[in-house]
């Protein structure tokens, strides 16, 4: 085996993966074996690093790791070849994986029963499972999008829905940190803007943007444009990410849009998505925000505001 010495804080950050979830893929699923040092610190070599790549893009495109784990490096490049389209982006399945649909179930139920410790316990296991961004794919955007639909047609309260959403923030503040972006690294506003009370999809947005290694200051719901503006000129932010999810009718949104452009500098770039967007487009189009349509859309927008000399459309 060739030389081990990278730590695991460092493989975390190569690969994307969190700690906990090497850790258990290692235990569980015998994905790699590090060496151990004196101290029983655990090394990586450069092999067991892409190997963990390897494995990473392999689950995001819908493979169980239970399934492929073992699998020797040689195969797992070649699925890996198969899980990417013509343009080099991961080719995610479209179809539900084999256990995301009980996963979602469990969540589902977990929430209904107001039940915070098996709700946390679920995350953790899919988190295992699918990876740190296939969870996000596969299993809290679905979520996110099947309690919006329970809320409105009232089978659940607003009460349920604040329970999942704060569990899932806390749950997801926790994955997000080994992801922390360098202190060099672009910083990216997550928010709500006025009106807008529901914030599950922007946490989904400020945790996507950690995993890609963005420095995110969240900034909760329903913030006026001015408060946003000013948060953005402290931070030096790069970007400004809104989630618009309800309701799609505001008439103020238009106007508060349009103050919160003319308030940020224009360099600041405008990053919109959510299921009220579509009802938003015209506003949006007028002030030049970038409409981001899912999770895939978002991780390309953000690498390509990264690239050197991009700029807002403003």
């Amino acid at each position: 085996m060739a030389e081990a010495h990278q730590a695991i804080k460092v493989v975390a950050r190569r690969t994307g993966l969190s700690a906990p979830v090497i850790r258990i893929w290692e235990k569980r699923y015998g994905a790699v074996e590090p060496e151990r040092t004196g101290t029983n610190r655990r090394l990586y070599s450069e092999e067991q690093i892409e190997r963990l790549s390897l494995l990473r893009d392999i689950t995001q495109a819908g493979h169980s790791i239970g399934h492929v784990a073992k699998l020797p490096t040689d195969q797992l490049r070649g699925l890996a070849r198969e899980s990417h389209g013509t343009d080099g982006q991961i080719a995610r399945t479209r179809t539900t994986a084999p256990g995301t649909s009980t996963f979602l179930s469990e969540c589902v139920a977990a929430m209904k029963s107001l039940d915070g410790r098996a709700l946390d316990n679920t995350l953790k296991s899919a988190e295992t499972e699918l990876g740190a961004h296939g969870l996000l794919q596969r299993l809290i955007a679905p979520l996110a999008q099947t309690i919006g639909e329970l809320w409105r047609e009232g089978s659940i309260t607003a009460a349920h829905e604040h329970f999942a959403t704060a569990v899932i923030r806390v749950f997801l503040s926790q994955a997000a940190k080994p992801f922390g972006g360098t202190e060099n690294a672009p910083v990216l506003l997550v928010t709500t803007p006025a009106g807008q009370i529901h914030e599950l999809g922007a946490l989904l947005v400020g945790a996507a943007a950690a995993n890609l290694g963005w420095q995110v200051t969240y900034l909760g719901a329903s913030l006026p444009a001015a408060e946003i503006a000013g948060a953005a000129r402290q931070k030096r932010a790069r970007a400004a990410a809104l989630s618009l999810v309800y309701p799609e009718d505001d008439s103020r949104l238009e106007s508060e849009l349009a103050r919160l452009r003319g308030s940020l500098p224009p360099e600041v770039a405008i990053l919109v998505g959510g299921r009220a967007m579509p009802a938003y487009r015209d506003a949006l189009e007028k002030i030049g925000a970038t409409q981001v349509n899912d999770l895939t859309d978002l991780c390309a927008t953000l690498d390509d505001l990264r690239k050197p000399g991009k700029k807002s459309k403003q």
